[in-house]
């Protein structure tokens, strides 16, 4: 068996730790209103794709359909998503957030923007891109794609399927 480099245990360490503090940030809020990161994970992704399909969603989230009707149903019950028949094909829902739901997806990122902020401003001039690259690196190569055609700072749309 192979052993790991030293270095790399490291990464891998500071990888948990920033994604236990990145994500607790939201955590904490997620809790005033009985929601989890399952429900934090759909709430974004619907606000960065307005009008996507619920199959789209369960293609990004890689989550299982009733994983998904579970959070849907009470993210559309309680307010903060609204669900659409398409009228092009009526099997199709699709998905936006509401005032509220919108609202909430701010506060969310934004808690979590101040922190990369943060850290990008001690860390350097280059630290935005270098972090960029390492990232997409460490995604599957088939979802690439979706991050590749998203400019950063924007709100485009992540192209959906296969990506080439």
């Amino acid at each position: 068996m192979q052993t790991m480099p030293k270095d790399l245990r490291q990464e891998i360490e500071l990888l948990f730790f920033a994604y236990r503090d990145f994500t607790g940030d939201a955590d904490e809020l997620l809790a005033d209103f009985g929601f989890g990161r399952a429900h934090h994970r759909a709430i974004y992704f619907i606000g960065r794709n307005p009008r996507i399909s619920v199959s789209d969603l369960l293609e990004i989230l890689k989550i299982t359909k009733q994983s998904l009707s579970r959070v849907l149903s009470q993210l559309i019950e309680e307010g903060y998503v609204h669900q659409e028949t398409d009228s092009a094909d009526r099997r199709k829902r699709l998905l936006m957030l509401t005032e509220d739901g919108r609202a909430l997806e701010n506060r969310l990122t934004e808690k979590q923007s101040q922190r990369i902020q943060r850290a990008f401003e001690e860390t350097g001039p280059d630290a935005a891109e270098g972090f960029r690259g390492v990232l997409r690196h460490i995604i599957d190569e088939e979802d690439r794609g979706r991050i590749d055609a998203a400019e950063p700072g924007t709100a485009s749309t992540l192209p959906l399927g296969p990506t080439p």
